[in-house]
């Protein structure tokens, strides 16, 4: 599992829909969750929390242009690949935070990554959540 330290910095609801915007080392980045009606005391900007996201929920860009729908973009070096028949394990450095993509060799092979190379790494918002810092 992803983790990074963040701070919230916007709360916007409507109805059970809350979407979340965190200051993650400088970067914006959002989560789409679904929540009760009433929300948790620690749900509030200011707020410090860990943002967590699956390593199969990771893509991988290289070279990305244009508009995108997706809120959630990492610049980030690849620090190590470990690759398998399948799947590849891809680590990432993101400033002072290592994230982990699981990818399709495949899509390895196709995007033709290298060690030290610079990627961004990108996660849809609805599939970000949030944990309590105690």
């Amino acid at each position: 599992m992803n983790k990074l330290s963040g701070t919230i910095t916007n709360i916007q609801q409507s109805g059970a829909i809350i979407l979340a915007d965190m200051d993650v080392y400088g970067q914006q980045i959002s989560a789409m969750l679904i929540h009760s009606s009433e929300q948790d005391e620690w749900l509030k900007p200011g707020s410090n929390v860990m943002v967590v996201f699956k390593e199969t929920e990771v893509s991988i860009a290289k070279g990305l242009s244009g508009k995108i729908s997706l809120r959630n973009r990492f610049l980030c070096h690849i620090e190590a690949m470990r690759k398998g028949e399948l799947l590849s394990e891809i680590s990432l450095k993101y400033g002072l935070y290592s994230i982990v993509s699981v990818i399709t060799t495949r899509a390895v092979e196709s995007l033709e990554l290298k060690v030290g190379e610079q990627v961004e790494a990108l996660v849809k918002s609805n599939e970000v959540s949030l944990m309590k810092i105690n």
